[in-house]
């Protein structure tokens, strides 16, 4: 069992595989029995899952199911996962959310070809967490970043989230509370628990009231980022 800080949240997991032992060394924290969370999937488990699933290797069941259990216990600390690419400048944090497969890798990827790879970081390509502290959203880099390696253990004042579409033009408008509900509840993790879905829905009521989100449609090309960083920032 390691012990990792991530989220600011101590967690001691049990890591079996290469692939997240690549991933995850970068939260690598002081060794200590007690944790904010344990994650200790059983390796039959992920036996059975792998089976369940043959298309995945043993080291992605194993990467796929502890990130699922870590952001399910996420809510307990006044977190959750957004499915987006989350960039940082100028310590502001932008997340750009869409379905896999729309482009929001290649947006971000943009940013840093437009301002440059020290100036624009990429904070976690997939799944990023999300914490409230009872008065500001922060982001983190978490080791669960999906088909990408590009994460980092850091964490950023949440400054906007960005919910794109491809679009041959590029526009961008604020969404309402509704429209916004709606697609954050699409790219997160929903718990079925009643309790923990209040919790998320408690959470949410809280981000829409500080951060403004947006629906942007967009090409692939740096006119994109430019009026994506003139409107948000």
């Amino acid at each position: 069992m390691n012990t990792y800080k991530i989220a600011d949240l101590i967690l001691n997991m049990k890591v079996r595989g290469e692939l997240l032992r690549r991933q995850s060394d970068r939260y690598l924290s002081e060794r200590t029995h007690w944790a904010d969370i344990t994650i200790d999937i059983s390796e039959e488990f992920l036996i059975l899952k792998q089976k369940e699933n043959s298309h995945l290797t043993f080291d992605e069941c194993e990467y796929i199911w502890t990130g699922r259990e870590f952001y399910h216990k996420l809510l307990d600390f006044d977190g959750f996962m957004l499915h987006s690419s989350a960039i940082a400048m100028e310590n502001s944090a932008y997340l750009f959310s869409a379905k896999s497969g729309t482009g929001k890798s290649t947006h971000t990827a943009l940013w840093q070809k437009h301002f440059g790879e020290e100036r624009a970081i990429i904070i976690n390509d997939d799944k990023p967490a999300i914490r409230f502290d009872g008065k500001q959203f922060y982001v983190y880099g978490t080791p669960w970043s999906g088909k990408s390696d590009k994460n980092c253990n850091i964490k950023v004042p949440l400054k906007s989230i960005v919910f794109i579409e491809r679009s041959d033009e590029n526009w961008i408008y604020p969404l309402n509370s509704k429209d916004a509900i709606k697609m954050i509840l699409d790219q997160t993790v929903r718990p079925k628990r009643i309790e923990k879905l209040d919790k998320l829905f408690g959470l949410i009521e809280e981000l829409l009231k500080s951060i403004p989100i947006y629906k942007m449609g967009c090409n692939i090309s740096e006119d994109a980022v430019r009026l994506a960083f003139e409107k948000i920032s």
